[in-house]
């Protein structure tokens, strides 16, 4: 027995959404109708389908055996958790008047969708609780149900009435209810059919069969019933049985819908069931499942969906429509000539052989005298009279008046060069043209051929179309270019008058009086007497064209090696068309394959409007004035926001942890007819600079955005290639680590900048207290020389003064006496020089050639050699190894003056006869030696520093002690001595060898500098 909720189906696959819905087209066979199945293997979650509706967001949503699934187009979703009902099946699926779902269980209660989340109707109508058998939805959005306890309700937002007590419901169980416009209110039970209205119920007679299964009201007078056994109809007094087919007269009817051309369908338990005015249509579902379709449902874009036992198909009109030979057979080969005559009769040759004709959808067989194996290259004619080229048999001729023909054939016995005719053209004078495949072109006329071959000037003897233009030249295509005949002047065409290709298949001529060329390698045309090729055309133009047609509203039609397509002629011959405006149409559209066909004629248009196709699988048609512009939109969703793979919340603002890399926004775009053509554009504000390429990705992936507030949005086109108006759109917050966070930045500042100042300090405070040593050192050393002076030069010079004083009082007594005083003052003047000079020399400073410290020494020596402290005149010598660096000018001074002392004593106190200094510039440190080949130091002065009252080497060894270096003394008696002062590059050098000296190294120099120069001053 049929569970309930089948037949609660009913009123639910009869919600319309507002818009401009085509519904399928009734004149086709339902084999014409492009359908698709969902079952357990291609992702449908599985269980028999009970219930289908539509949400005003564009999502599909059904009620089946496990649950709740939603569906847009391409990903099924099963929700399959609802805590207050999780043990009741989901039995119907209805909207309310804002079009959001509502889930109704059977005999249990309702949840509608409030606010993100389902909530029990009885909590919003302020019921205890809801036991609801059956439903039905009315056009303003009110709802109708049979409730066990409380009997029939009218639903309307939040506000409940009861119409009718459960005392007033018939004493079966309600399996179907629906209104007609007249307010009565009807009731299908498992009883029999009743009406309630006027406050009391009456049962209705006239139906055999008791178990009402489906309710269909199309008025106040025309209602269908489905029941156990077949299908009645209700016109307003009488409800008479709807004679079916004898195989379908019991069949037992799940579900009823009439759709927005007129169209009603039945589910039933063995297929689906048409009926319109053209009568009865049935297919069999017995591959789908069980063949039991439960539910049926039309969208807002006109697609049928029927819910069965297995899964969910979809049935939709295609752009194309395919004939075959036999109704329900699969598409035959085709791959044969098609014309169309003035009487909109479609005339067709299949590959096999044989002539059909068309008419009003019906295919008719010419059988006589074996015609129907003959293989047929091309179709023409004017009126009733038709010409036909063959493969074989000449070209025929032949009259058809009410389905009787009257033939002639000619051959080459009647004056055709050959019997293999592949393009035969028919011309406004009547004369008829067949071109042959190797013997030229042939003019019938007056009952007499005339032929022309390469020899008059034709390009080829095979010639492949014909075509007359208005201006009254004949046009011919061969393969080797294409030929013209105006006022018997033959004129050939070739690549290097423009065309693409030497191999030209077909030729047409628009309503703007343009040629076009359809070549091996694409389309050229005639335009203002020179062959154009179409600028930047799209690669799909690019191939190699078999047949071109042109509709009313001026779009060129076109079959290739691999397309069917669509495109502007105005704007491909004006070189203005993009990609974007070049429709191609393939299986989705109705077409069995998109391969065209090298006939003489393979697209032509009829007197209606509709473009005829003849392909390698059939002979398709499209009509271009249902290929609307008004079509559904697509509506854009944000579904989801991914976030290292991890979910994140999608709300009014969605917030991302800081941890967070890679953020992926899964998206989608509901228009169920042709899902995969869908294209989406997406836009990241505060990081993207513009929208991006349309694409066909459902998600867009982002990594490392920084901190800060975003913004996603996103826009869809339908499969017609138009854009919704209306955007998704989602805000975000990335939030910062700690690290990025402003007062982190900030407070990093702070600390640099206060580092950066005590650093400073610091170095202000080493640089002043180095220069307050330097500066005590050169005050003391001052000093010393000043009391050196004092105790030497000047208490000799007041020697000197006293023994002048003696002289001149031993003059005039003693002048013996005074002579000897005064040679000794003589001696005591010229020591005191000596001394004076030393002093001197003490207090040089080395900044005499500050830039080569080595040329400074050598001056030096030169000096100190050529001096009376060098009585021995020994030999000086400086040696520089390394390549020299520039030092600290107070380290050089310092420097200068230890090495100048170790010169002095070498020179004066050694015996030496020669004395060397070595300067050696090292990349860790600056070495120099003075060393000499003299008598040398006792070694006891040297472990005791010095002798009494001498503080030569002791003041050379603070010296290099405060500048950070060492000195070593080294010397035995009578075997030289040798002074070696070694300091370390990062003191010695101004830029230490091979590697450049920081910013902050070099400000904190230039204080240094500024300081000694300072204290020079």
């Amino acid at each position: 027995m049929p569970s309930p909720s089948r037949w609660l189906a009913t009123g639910l696959a009869l919600i319309c959404l507002a818009g401009e819905a085509r519904a399928l087209d009734p004149n086709h066979a339902l084999s014409q109708y492009l359908r698709e199945q969902w079952t357990t293997d291609n992702n449908f979650p599985g269980g028999a389908i009970d219930a289908i509706t539509q949400t005003a967001d564009g999502y599909l949503w059904m009620g089946t055996e496990k649950g709740l699934v939603r569906f847009d187009g391409v990903n099924f979703r099963l929700i399959s958790s609802f805590s207050e009902f999780s043990g009741d099946p989901v039995s119907g699926l209805t909207t309310d008047g804002e079009g959001r779902l509502c889930v109704i269980f059977w005999g249990a209660g309702v949840l509608c969708y409030r606010d993100g989340k389902f909530v029990n109707l009885a909590h919003i109508v302020r019921r205890t609780t809801l036991e609801v058998a059956s439903s039905w939805r009315e056009e303003d959005g009110a709802w109708l149900l049979t409730d066990l306890i409380d009997g029939i309700l009218r639903v309307r937002g939040e506000n409940v009435q009861v119409l009718a007590p459960p005392t007033a419901l018939p004493p079966s169980l309600v399996l179907a209810i629906a209104e007609t416009s007249d307010g009565r209110i009807w009731l299908g039970t498992a009883g029999g059919l009743f009406y309630f209205a006027d406050g009391r119920t009456t049962r209705v007679t006239g139906i055999s069969d008791k178990r009402i299964n489906c309710l269909l009201p199309v008025s106040d007078k025309e209602l269908w019933v489905g029941t156990g056994k077949g299908l009645y109809r209700w016109n307003g007094t009488l409800l008479s049985r709807v004679k079916l087919p004898r195989a379908l007269a019991d069949l037992q009817v799940l579900a009823l819908l009439r759709d927005h051309d007129g169209n009603v369908w039945a589910g039933t338990t063995r297929g689906l069931l048409r009926i319109n005015a053209s009568g009865f249509s049935f297919s069999d579902e017995s591959d789908f499942g069980s063949g039991s379709i439960n539910a049926l449902f039309e969208d807002r874009e006109g697609n049928l969906w029927a819910g069965g036992a297995r899964g969910l198909e979809r049935v939709r009109d295609g752009t194309f429509v395919t004939y075959t030979l036999a109704a329900g057979s699969p598409p035959y080969k085709q791959e044969g000539p098609v014309y169309v005559d003035s009487e909109n009769r479609t005339w067709f040759a299949p590959a096999g052989g044989g002539l059909y004709v068309m008419k009003d959808g019906r295919v008719q067989a010419l059988m006589q005298s074996g015609r129907h194996k003959e293989v047929i290259y091309s179709i023409t004619g004017i009126k009733n009279e038709i010409w036909i080229g063959t493969q074989h048999s000449g070209l025929k001729r032949f009259e058809y008046r009410n389905g009787v023909i009257d033939d002639k054939t000619y051959t080459q016995a009647n004056g055709l060069p050959e019997n293999s005719v592949f393009a035969v053209y028919q011309t406004q004078d009547g004369a008829v043209w067949a071109g042959t495949l190797t013997s030229g072109v042939s003019e019938f006329k007056g009952g007499r051929f005339v032929t022309h071959t390469t020899a008059e000037g034709l390009a080829s003897n095979t010639v492949s179309a014909i075509l007359e233009t208005r201006d009254g030249t004949i046009w011919f295509a061969t393969p080797n270019g294409l030929s013209s005949l105006s006022r018997g002047h033959w004129t050939t065409y070739a690549t290097g008058d423009g065309l693409p290709s030497n191999s030209v298949n077909c030729l047409f001529e628009d309503s703007y009086g343009v040629l076009w060329i359809g070549t091996s390698t694409g389309l050229a045309f005639f335009k203002s007497g020179h062959v154009q090729v179409p600028r930047e055309p799209p690669d799909s133009l690019r191939e190699e064209a078999f047949g071109i047609s042109e509709d009313k509203e001026g779009w060129l039609w076109i079959a290739t090696s691999g397309h069917v397509l669509r495109v502007s002629n105005q704007k491909l011959s004006s070189g203005v068309l993009s990609s974007a405006e070049v429709y191609e149409y393939g299986a989705a559209d109705g077409l069995p394959n998109a391969t065209g066909v090298k006939r003489s004629r393979s697209v032509v248009a009829d007197g209606e409007g509709r473009i005829w196709f003849s392909m390698t699988r059939g002979l398709s048609v499209v009509d271009p004035s249902h290929i609307t512009n008004n079509s559904a939109p697509a509506l854009p969703h944000v579904e989801a926001i991914m976030a290292d793979n991890n979910p994140i919340a999608v709300d009014t603002l969605a917030r991302i942890p800081s941890s967070r890399k890679r953020i992926t926004f899964i998206y989608s775009g509901l228009s169920l007819a042709v899902p995969e053509r869908i294209r989406f554009r997406y836009f990241l504000e505060s990081f993207d600079r513009g929208w991006s390429e349309p694409t066909a990705a459902r998600e867009a992936v982002y990594t490392n955005l920084s901190p800060g507030s975003y913004r996603f949005r996103m826009i869809a086109s339908n499969s017609y290639g138009q854009w919704n108006a209306s955007e998704a759109a989602i805000s975000l917050e990335v939030d910062p680590a700690f690290w990025q966070t402003w007062w982190f930045r900030v407070s990093c500042m702070v600390a640099f900048l206060a580092l950066l100042w005590a650093l400073y300090q610091l170095r202000l405070r080493q640089v002043a207290r180095q220069f307050n040593i330097r500066l005590e050192e050169r005050v003391s050393e001052r000093t010393r020389i000043a009391r050196e002076l004092h105790d030497t030069l000047l208490q000799s010079f007041h020697g000197l003064l006293l023994r002048f004083q003696a002289a001149t009082n031993l003059l005039p007594e003693r002048p013996a006496e005074a002579r000897k005083t005064l040679e000794s003052a003589i001696d005591q003047a010229a020591q005191a020089i000596t001394e004076g000079r030393d002093a001197v020399q003490g207090l040089r400073s080395s900044t005499v050639v500050a830039s080569d410290f080595a040329l400074t020494i050598n001056t030096l020596g030169q000096e100190l050699a050529s001096g009376e402290t060098n009585p021995n005149a020994t030999e000086f010598h400086v040696e520089v190894e390394g390549a020299p660096q520039n030092l600290h000018p107070i380290l050089r001074d310092e420097v200068y003056r230890i090495a100048g002392e170790a010169m002095r004593n070498a020179f004066k106190h050694a015996q030496a006869e020669r004395i060397e200094v070595e300067i050696r510039y090292d990349e860790r440190q600056l070495r120099v030696r003075v060393r000499d080949d003299g008598k040398g130091i006792d070694a006891k002065y040297l472990n005791e520093d010095e002798r009494p009252g001498h503080y030569g080497l002791r003041g050379m060894r603070e010296r290099a002690k405060l500048l950070g270096g060492k000195l070593a003394v080294w010397s035995k008696l009578d075997s030289g001595t040798e002074v070696e002062l070694s300091i370390p590059a990062s003191r010695a050098y101004e830029t230490s060898p091979g590697r450049r000296r920081s910013w902050l190294a070099e400000k904190l120099t230039g204080k240094l500098a500024e300081k000694d120069t300072e204290a020079k001053s």
